[in-house]
């Protein structure tokens, strides 16, 4: 099948595209959504091709659009919500966690809000803390709501075609810092998003490196560094973290007998954290090598000075320093 060489944004746009085309009861409604400066080149002239009816650029109000959609998803629609920044999704959390997340369980599974709510996170550039958080670990701890967390361009389209498509509720976090990643790709293809899971992206047989979205690029950083140095990496990207499904992440540390995860967000009640503990549960920590590491963010909100940003934000040669440590 022929290939074509796309980044990360324009992936996005080709499973808008996807579903748009083949799916009338799909629409999209946000703030800023016919605007570059909001969403990237992710929704270019989409409400050119499809109409303004259906891609709805609204006032800003994130409370007012999610519930909107919440209720157009009970009515048959599948609607898309699109926050540019994940950080004033937060004016929305009733109609998410008391609404969509809840409502099959209270109605005994007769009735499914399916709808997708992609939050964007941007971070750096001094943008300060009320602009730069991701909350993946926060969505992760509500029952109903499923999370997808993509890194790879292929996952970016094919994930969120998938999430859109299925019946329950999703929260699609995608990261602008990704947006240049390119990949050469097929055409879409229809995935049932209950049968993805985290995946190997490297094979190796000395660490078990873990991350999800941006995190991942990140390990692959590390990767490539360690193997200068003979240490051969597992890397495994996440995807989905909830439900999560820690089975691979298991089976790859029993191997490799040591397990580092890389997290964006904080660390105090974080994502990693959930890792870490559904590994140990599973294995006796004395058959490991080494304590599991977590690099995350400090509990701190973000600054807004670069200098503070260049110490705050991951980075892989610090992470590779500490892991160098374990085999020395």
């Amino acid at each position: 099948m022929n290939k074509q060489k796309v980044n990360y944004g324009e992936a996005i746009l080709e499973g808008f595209n996807f579903l748009l085309e083949n799916n009338p009861e799909v629409f999209v409604i946000g703030q800023g959504l016919w605007s570059p400066w909001y969403v990237g080149n992710t929704m270019t002239n989409l409400e050119k091709k499809y109409g303004k009816n259906r891609i709805i650029d609204t006032p800003v109000s994130e409370s007012a659009v999610t519930g909107a959609a919440v209720g157009a998803s009970l009515c048959g629609m599948r609607p898309i919500v699109v926050h540019p920044r994940i950080d004033f999704m937060l004016y929305a959390m009733d109609a998410v966690v008391n609404e969509a997340a809840k409502w099959s369980y209270m109605f005994g599974g007769q009735s499914h809000p399916s709808l997708t709510i992609r939050g964007i996170i941007n971070r750096g550039g001094e943008q300060g803390a009320q602009h730069s958080q991701a909350l993946h670990s926060w969505f992760s701890h509500i029952p109903g709501l499923r999370v997808v967390m993509p890194y790879s361009v292929l996952d970016a389209r094919d994930l969120f075609i998938a999430s859109v498509l299925n019946d329950d509720p999703v929260i699609f976090i995608d990261d602008r810092w990704l947006y240049d990643e390119t990949d050469l790709i097929e055409k879409p293809k229809k995935l049932v998003l209950s049968e993805q899971g985290p995946k190997i992206i490297s094979s190796g047989n000395d660490i078990t490196i873990v991350g999800a979205g941006f995190a991942t690029k990140i390990a692959q950083e590390c990767n490539l560094k360690l193997r200068k140095n003979n240490i051969s990496a597992e890397i495994i990207d996440m995807r989905i973290l909830s439900p999560i499904d820690p089975s691979l992440i298991i089976d790859s540390v029993e191997k490799t007998q040591n397990l580092v995860v890389i997290d964006g967000g904080w660390k105090s009640c974080g994502f990693a954290s959930e890792i870490i503990t559904s590994v140990l549960e599973k294995i006796d920590p004395k058959k490991l090598n080494n304590k599991p590491l977590r690099f995350c963010l400090e509990n701190t909100p973000a600054p807004t000075s670069n200098k503070l940003e260049e110490d705050y934000y991951l980075n892989s040669y610090s992470i590779v320093k500490k892991i160098k440590s374990l085999f020395n």
